[in-house]
């Protein structure tokens, strides 16, 4: 196709948007109903299920469920021509709400990873990505006359986890002889980011950035607290590895580079008078070029051993890994693909060259484990994002230097607003779904 073909299928692209998209109304219920009972990772069943029903009115959607979990797709069919899957995950985060919102979460739930009961939020914006997911694919049903090939959409759980992606692969969502998914071409996805709502931002290359979260345990002697000279104590032991791994990103990291080490959790003892005889911190570490998580994490490797031998710890660091993100790379060709169609449809609204995000994501790994033509594994895949906040309240923020002061992702008071988030979310979807598919 020529560049001026594809300019022509563009603005025909609009056209159909203009024609095929649904009220956004019933949608906007929709979200809010989902906003208002959201599910933890591995818990997803309200927003599973309203997927599934909602996909199975539309006449010729192949629904197939349970995938990974509360995993599911609805597959397209029409006729010869790419194969285009869809993605947006569902989970929401153990967070208490305070948005103040009339449909705000209230909800709480035990948590079946450790049998806690915790407050529940979509302080992430999934239910934005469930809604605008459901409305592009009535969207591209009410539209199939315009379009050939096949669509797949697909609905994930478990993704602040970083277990979700996995899972469905593992439970053979590409498998012949189970889910039978069939095989994209490409994958495309996008997330709900606290940029100006109407606008969108892709880039080339490196996205977002890789994740480790690990569970490490420094073992001291547990002791009286009158008599410290009998004990090694591992909160000491623990505050100096917290304030040493603060050196890494200042002092081993390029500063032309990126990374962020942090340490979110540390527990030790139960009362004043006892010094315990260990301590858990829990990390969290983001890199955005391999090289460079490997130095981190063999740094962070480096000091614990050395500060724990400095201390007379009693026995060597106990390491947990909890959760691993990869790197969100955008292929090249894709992206550049999918940028031209945003460009032509967004205008000014589209920027090509967003920054790099800080954030993780399991996205990828539904393309880097497809199977290819190839005979190997991995197929081309897009990862966008979308604005959230109040375009008012950005550019003030912005232009008083306070977007510091803007509710971002897992924020207790993050909440896209509705309009025009969830109908950008739907056109992107439909744009670059389009752009493949026609």
């Amino acid at each position: 196709m020529t560049r001026t073909q594809k300019a022509h299928s563009t603005m025909d692209t609009s056209t159909i948007l203009s024609t095929s998209k649904p009220d956004l109304a019933p949608y906007e219920s929709l979200y809010k109903h989902l906003h208002q009972n959201p599910g933890l990772s591995l818990q997803e069943h309200l927003a599973a299920e309203t997927a599934a029903k909602h996909l199975r009115s539309f006449e010729g959607f192949d629904v197939r469920t349970d995938i990974g979990g509360t995993g599911l797709i609805g597959i397209l069919k029409n006729g010869d021509g790419k194969t285009i899957l869809l993605r947006a995950d569902i989970d929401a985060l153990p967070v208490e709400e305070l948005t103040g919102l009339p449909y705000a979460s209230r909800k709480r739930e035990v948590d079946v990873e450790d049998g806690i009961e915790k407050p529940v939020m979509h302080a992430c914006g999934h239910d934005m990505h469930i809604a605008c997911m459901l409305a592009a694919a009535e969207t591209l049903h009410a539209s199939m006359r315009h379009w050939k090939g096949t669509l797949i959409v697909l609905f994930q759980p478990n993704e602040e986890r970083a277990g979700g992606a996995k899972a469905m692969i593992a439970d053979g969502l590409y498998d012949s002889q189970k889910h039978a998914c069939p095989v994209p071409d490409v994958v495309l996805g996008q997330h709900v980011f606290p940029l100006p709502s109407g606008t969108v931002g892709t880039r080339v290359g490196s996205f977002m950035s890789a994740a480790d979260s690990f569970r490490v345990t420094v073992y001291g002697r547990g002791g009286h607290a009158s008599m410290p000279h009998r004990t090694v104590d591992p909160v000491v032991m623990a505050a100096h590895i917290i304030v040493r791994l603060q050196t890494i990103v200042s002092r081993e990291v390029d500063p032309r580079d990126a990374a962020v080490v942090t340490v979110g959790s540390v527990q030790s003892g139960m009362t004043e008078n006892i010094i315990s005889s260990e301590a858990t911190l829990k990390l969290n570490v983001r890199t955005v070029l391999p090289e460079t998580r490997t130095k981190v994490l063999a740094a962070i490797k480096r000091i614990v051993k050395a500060e724990c031998d400095a201390s007379g710890a009693s026995k060597e660091a106990l390491w947990e890994p909890t959760s691993s993100f990869p790197f969100t790379i955008n292929d090249r060709e894709a992206t550049n693909h999918v940028a031209e169609a945003f460009s032509e449809h967004f205008g000014k609204l589209h920027d090509p060259d967003t920054p790099p995000l800080g954030g993780s994501e399991d996205f990828g790994i539904l393309a880097t484990e497809a199977p290819n033509k190839n005979g190997g594994k991995g197929v081309p895949y897009c990862f966008w994002v979308f604005g959230g906040s109040d375009p008012k309240t950005f550019e003030d923020l912005k232009g008083r230097g306070k977007l510091d002061e803007l509710p971002i992702n897992h924020s207790p008071y993050f909440a896209p607003v509705i309009q025009p988030s969830l109908s950008t979310g739907v056109d992107a979807l439909v744009v670059a779904a389009l752009s493949y598919l026609r």
